[in-house]
């Protein structure tokens, strides 16, 4: 591939989102370049669930066979490699990667992710997306009836309790210090006989990202086998607030039911702009966003 090339549309990102928007464009006969560094947020996830026609399949085994679908339509084209920067130029935006290629085009789709922050308990990161989940539509079932716990507090803590309970009443919360439950939320969690465990977490022992038991900072233990956490997140990629595209209160870029951001000629689709982490809403927000571009293109060139 040339150092410069141009394109009608990039898209930063080749995983589920990116993936699918790369389809709709490439059946669209718009010439595409899709940027992706191989890093999704599911790389240990063993499973995906709760997707029609791919439950229960590796995260890896979809994308790989969404790429060569993909690879199919031969005005995209794939980059294997990092975006590390954006501008605006006087007929679109240019795209330099971490070893300085560049690539030009009229629109720009961002399919980048987000970025887990784990939290400082010894054996979390190694856990995550194994044993420590985040969504029980997505991993529930497969831990149904278990001893489970939620690594929450407040708010968070009673969504999930309420939740997860139609998945397990062998239900803890670990608000992992002092619990910022109201006493209502409290007494409502005493009466489906949910313990509520303020102890700080030292460590979570495991094998290979099973949970044996939490360890606790007075040496104290907890058997379970799996735990349900929402960490804090943060954008995998930084273009886009740098090009001037706003983010939500959550930190999520901000889009329209057409993936638009708030800076005209930019899409994003998938988690870094959605709440609702899932396969299957990120190839549906790509699709959206490939579309919506194209339908742009259309309008400018008739």
């Amino acid at each position: 591939m040339a150092d410069r090339e141009d394109f009608d549309v990039i898209i930063v990102g080749g995983s589920y989102s990116g993936l699918s928007a790369g389809m709709a464009l490439g059946r669209a006969l718009r010439s595409v370049l899709v940027i992706d560094s191989g890093k999704p947020c599911n790389i240990q996830t063993p499973h995906s669930h709760n997707f029609l026609t791919q439950d229960g399949k590796r995260p890896k085994e979809i994308s790989t066979l969404a790429k060569q679908q993909v690879g199919k339509y031969k005005t995209v084209k794939f980059y294997n490699g990092l975006a590390a920067s954006g501008a605006n130029t006087e007929n679109g935006f240019e795209i330099t990667t971490q070893v300085k290629d560049k690539f030009t085009a009229k629109r720009l789709i961002f399919a980048t992710g987000l970025k887990d922050r784990m939290p400082e308990i010894s054996g979390f990161a190694e856990c995550w997306g194994k044993s420590v989940i985040h969504c029980p539509y997505c991993h529930g079932y497969e831990v149904k009836n278990e001893k489970t716990g939620i690594l929450a507090n407040g708010d968070v803590a009673f969504h999930y309790a309420q939740l997860i309970r139609n998945w397990t009443k062998d239900l803890t919360i670990f608000t992992n210090g002092k619990s910022t439950l109201t006493e209502e939320q409290t007494d409502k969690i005493a009466k489906h006989k949910i313990p509520i465990v303020e102890k700080e977490f030292a460590a979570l022992k495991h094998q290979n990202g099973n949970i044996q038991e939490i360890i606790f900072k007075d040496n104290s233990t907890f058997q379970l086998k799996a735990i349900y956490a929402r960490p804090d997140y943060e954008q995998h990629c930084k273009i886009p607030e740098k090009l001037g595209c706003e983010l939500t209160e959550q930190g999520l870029l901000k889009v329209d039911m057409f993936q638009k951001t708030t800076m005209e000629n930019i899409f994003a689709c998938g988690d870094n702009a959605s709440p609702l982490r899932a396969v299957s809403y990120a190839v549906a927000s790509g699709t959206i966003a490939g579309a919506a571009a194209n339908n742009e293109m259309t309008e400018e060139e008739f």
